[in-house]
Parts: C-alpha cells; sequence; structure tokens
C-alpha cells in the first residue's frame, strides 16, 4: 500500500512541475529567453512546452503501461538535457538544482509505479 500513495505523490508532484514549466513556455518571456541563452532555435520552447503538458497528462492518466514508459523516458532525457545545458553555459548552482530534484523525483515515481502496478498486477491474477 506505501508504493501507492508514494506513487501518486511522486507522480502528482513532476505532473504539476511539468504542466507549470510546459505552460510557462506559452504565457511568459523568461523561459523562451533561457531557451536562446542555453544555445537552442527559438522553437525549441514551443517543442518543449508541448512535450511537458502532454507527458504531464499521460503521467496521471490511466493509459497503457507502454505509453507512460515514454513519458518517463522523455522526462528523463529532458531534466538531464537541463542540468547539462545550464552546465555548459557556466550558470550557478542554483540552476543546476532543479533539474536534479526533478529527476530524483521523477525515478521515485518511476521506481514505485513499478512497485505499485506490479503489486496491482500479482493481486489480479492470484
Amino acid at each position: 500500500m506505501n508504493s501507492k500513495y508514494l506513487y501518486w505523490g511522486a507522480t502528482g508532484l513532476i505532473a504539476l512541475f511539468a504542466a507549470f514549466s510546459g505552460t510557462m513556455y506559452f504565457i511568459a518571456d523568461a523561459p523562451a529567453q533561457t531557451i536562446e541563452r542555453l544555445g537552442y532555435p527559438d522553437y525549441f520552447h514551443i517543442l518543449l512546452g508541448i512535450a511537458k503538458l502532454v507527458g504531464a497528462a499521460i503521467l496521471l492518466i490511466p493509459l497503457p503501461r507502454s505509453l507512460k514508459e515514454w513519458a518517463y523516458a522523455g522526462f528523463t532525457f529532458d531534466f538531464i538535457a537541463a542540468f547539462i545545458s545550464h552546465l555548459m553555459v557556466g550558470d550557478p548552482v542554483s540552476s543546476l538544482v532543479m533539474p536534479v530534484v526533478a529527476l530524483v523525483l521523477l525515478m521515485t515515481s518511476y521506481t514505485a509505479y513499478h512497485q505499485y502496478v506490479l503489486a496491482e498486477e500479482t493481486a489480479v491474477t492470484a
């Protein structure tokens, strides 16, 4: 039962973070300026915004397991790329903390998801 609460707590937080971040790409100028400062093309913030909003929805909605795996993979790549991008342009350590925290939270959600799903599948077949 603990993995269920851990899963939903971590997943809720990561989905909230992704949805907020994805929304900010469309309504605020600072994220677009950050993307430009990191050396990515102008359209990249739109791509990231859409991907984060869709990924957050996929994590929360009951969908096939394979689709959730892709969302977890996408967020993993995003958070690692954010960390490396900020590191490469010489941003302060404070800019590196959020991608690491998000990645730890994502891995917590992923691990608890597998424990929770396997427990549910085992209960159904028993």
